[in-house]
């Protein structure tokens, strides 16, 4: 892909407009404007900073009367941009997030221009204090959060899309609302053929956080396990992915009301539809082992 032109992408509740007018001043201070940016009131109508700024490129404000989640407002961004045809790779940032260096969207750029069969950049995501959350680094155990390479997945707070991959795999799982819709695309993208990479050198500063913050988090986690797993798994490893959740659910929570709610949301899992069942090649499965993170764990 030659000099592939660049979009950013904001999903907004409304409820951090201090947050979001940094970032997009960090978006201004670029040292390659985006082509397009997007900003999505989701389930909000946009503060008037949204319309008002001075930003480079062409600014589209859209306001959804419906919370649609992280992944359906995302997919309101991915529609827009569609509409305008002049994309080929978007760029989607927290609204409480800040690009601290002004040469990210070159980089990522770059990285497209080079290797045409690149589906996903994954961001380093680090606190106020430079730290990273090992939950933030897209390998298994205590990786080094700046190693960067091949991966099996991404993470949804600062991340790149090839709109041509998202043209063969599919806009993300806006019935997932919130939890694992990073998974899902990554093995659809995988098993497309498209290459996920962690690239350390992209920084997107995130206040430090914990998933847990949300108040439907365990239940909305264990549910969206067990719907992903039930779309894009061989049925052999179904059992076996699940097992080992549950294990480590065991370990890990020592909230009785949490280990409750997860209880719930699973059962909630298998009973409702999970939608389409579209299961990974075992070529995949051996490719994501291969990149480190078998698709059991």
């Amino acid at each position: 892909m030659a000099e592939p032109r660049i979009a950013v992408a904001v999903v907004t509740m409304g409820n951090r407009p201090a947050e979001v007018d940094a970032l997009l001043e960090s978006v201004a201070k670029q040292d390659l404007a985006p082509a397009r940016i997007v900003i999505v009131g989701n389930g909000c109508r946009l503060p008037e900073f949204a319309r008002r700024l001075s930003l480079p490129g062409e600014v589209t404000a859209v306001d959804v009367d419906e919370n649609l989640g992280c992944p359906g407002g995302r997919n309101v961004a991915l529609a827009r941009l569609r509409e305008f045809g002049d994309v080929d790779v978007v760029v989607e940032l927290d609204d409480d997030g800040l690009l601290v260096d002004a040469d990210v969207l070159r980089r990522v750029r770059d990285l497209y221009a080079a290797d045409p069969r690149l589906g996903i950049v994954g961001f380093r995501i680090a606190d106020e204090n430079g730290g990273t959350q090992q939950r933030h680094v897209p390998r298994i155990g205590n990786s080094d959060p700046m190693r960067g390479g091949y991966v099996t997945g991404f993470l949804g707070g600062g991340h790149a899309l090839s709109m041509a991959m998202l043209a063969e795999t599919g806009d993300w799982p806006a019935e997932f609302f919130f939890a694992h819709e990073e998974t899902d695309l990554a093995w659809r993208a995988v098993d497309a053929g498209w290459k996920i990479r962690y690239s350390p050198e992209l920084l997107l500063r995130h206040p430090k956080t914990s998933p847990a913050r949300h108040a439907i988090y365990y239940r909305v986690n264990a549910r969206n396990r067990v719907w992903l797993v039930r779309r894009r798994l061989p049925l052999p490893l179904i059992p076996v992915h699940l097992a080992v959740w549950i294990l480590l659910t065991l370990v890990r929570t020592r909230s009785a009301a949490g280990l409750k709610a997860w209880l719930g949301g699973f059962v909630e899992g298998l009973r409702k539809p999970a939608g389409e069942r579209r299961p990974m090649r075992w070529r995949t499965v051996w490719r994501l082992t291969r990149l480190g993170r078998p698709p059991v764990i």
